[in-house]
């Protein structure tokens, strides 16, 4: 018995000592982790971004550090008023993220575009570009000396050598997003749809705090379908600026494009796609109108090749149609139970990827046989150029569902 114990004595010590071991492993482990989490802040703080001073489109001089960044989560992008083409597309972007998150913006998310060519992009300046944009509070435009916004660009990441050149044409069309108190930041470009850009910013970079309104799950998705080139040209250059038929409530810079192959002829509207700043320089009358109509907001050239001019103007159309058709369709439900009705255009499961296999196809007899008693034959249904391709838009709820589940995961 004495011999069993003795021989067991040292195995225990043993356990003893492994355990002690792990223990001290753990806790190790965790005050690591909770050093890398304190030094975040720190890490990406005062000692790595320059504390320049900027001054706003208000007139205000402000620090970037202190004053824009600290404690802060942020979307800083870099841009030029005069900039022909990238710029405004950005804009455009981020104001679709502005009236995503409504009033969160200068609450909880600060949205910041500093020019990078502040010689030009004087206070006054920005501020006129900020009203031909309508932006909302909460979004501040910046200008200061060149050196020190160079020296920021670099700092976050959004600087690049090899486009520098004064002679070269090409702009860096990223933005940042980020929380500096955590240190976790992310480059993101301005072709990001929207809805995804928001809610990176509004739920994960706020660590998932802000409570789901929609109680929607991934699981519950519809798949996916297809997209057509022009769909996809749409979606990733014009939308930021237009919308076709209602849209979804978010304010756009530009006209509505529902009916604009009608409105317009073709081969002006191929002119314009292929070269709109080179169409207004000329004097051009049309894009004279459009231009003083929409607080002078230029369209910017998106140097789409003739191939994809055919492709977008192709998906303008057929979506158009699509559009039309719907929305007629509604009124006829409307008039059979009046406040039942509801316009295809609206954001709701019409509008989500895949949708079109719940929705029943809409009695286009009878929607002609309104057509036809209550508009004059102008103005009549087309029945030419329908698309089962194209009866739905992209739906941006999907987008969210998928990207909330990514993140989650990788949290």
């Amino acid at each position: 018995m004495h011999a069993v114990l003795s021989t067991r004595r040292p195995f225990q010590a043993l356990l003893a000592a492994l355990a002690l071991f792990c223990a001290g492993a753990v806790t190790s482990a965790l005050e690591d982790e909770n050093e890398t989490r304190r030094n975040a802040s720190t890490r990406w703080g005062k000692n790595y971004f320059p504390n320049v001073p900027l001054i706003t489109h208000e007139g205000e001089t402000v620090h970037f550090f202190d004053d824009l960044i600290k404690d802060k989560v942020v979307v800083i992008n870099f841009i030029y008023t005069s900039c022909p083409d990238s710029c405004p597309l950005e804009t455009g972007r981020l104001l679709e993220v502005q009236g995503i998150l409504g009033d969160r913006i200068g609450r909880d998310v600060f949205m910041y575009s500093i020019s990078i060519d502040p010689e030009v992009d004087t206070p006054e300046v920005l501020a006129q570009y900020a009203q031909d944009y309508q932006v909302g509070p909460g979004w501040t435009f910046l200008t200061g000396e060149e050196e020190d916004i160079t020296l920021l660009r670099k700092r976050l990441g959004l600087y690049i050598d090899e486009i520098q050149d004064e002679e070269s044409n090409d702009h860096n069309l990223s933005l940042i997003i980020g929380n500096q108190a955590t240190g976790i930041w992310m480059k993101k470009s301005p072709f990001e749809n929207a809805y995804v850009l928001a809610n990176q910013v509004g739920s994960w970079l706020h660590n998932w705090k802000q409570r789901r309104k929609d109680g929607g799950d991934y699981k519950n998705a519809p798949k996916l379908r297809n997209v057509s080139k022009g769909e996809n040209l749409f979606r990733t250059r014009c939308s930021v600026c237009h919308s076709i038929g209602k849209g979804d409530g978010i304010f756009r810079v530009g006209p509505n494009l529902q009916g604009v192959m009608d409105r317009r002829d073709r081969e002006w509207l191929e002119r314009w796609l292929a070269a709109p700043d080179e169409v207004l320089a000329s004097g051009d009358p049309i894009a004279t109108e459009l231009f003083e109509s929409y607080n002078r907001v230029a369209m910017p050239n998106l140097r789409l090749n003739e191939l994809e001019i055919t492709r977008l103007l192709e998906y303008v159309e057929t979506e158009g149609r699509r559009v039309e058709k719907h929305e007629l369709a509604a009124v006829v439900t409307a008039e059979r139970a009046p406040g039942d009705g509801a316009s295809c255009c609206e954001k709701q499961d019409s509008l989500v990827i895949g949708a079109e296999d719940d929705l029943p196809e809409p009695d286009l007899s009878e929607v002609e046989s309104a057509d036809r008693s209550t508009r004059t034959p102008e103005k009549r249904v087309r029945r030419r150029g329908f698309s089962t391709a194209s009866l739905v838009s992209i739906g941006m709820g999907l987008a969210l569902g998928i990207a909330t589940a990514i993140f989650r995961l990788r949290a």
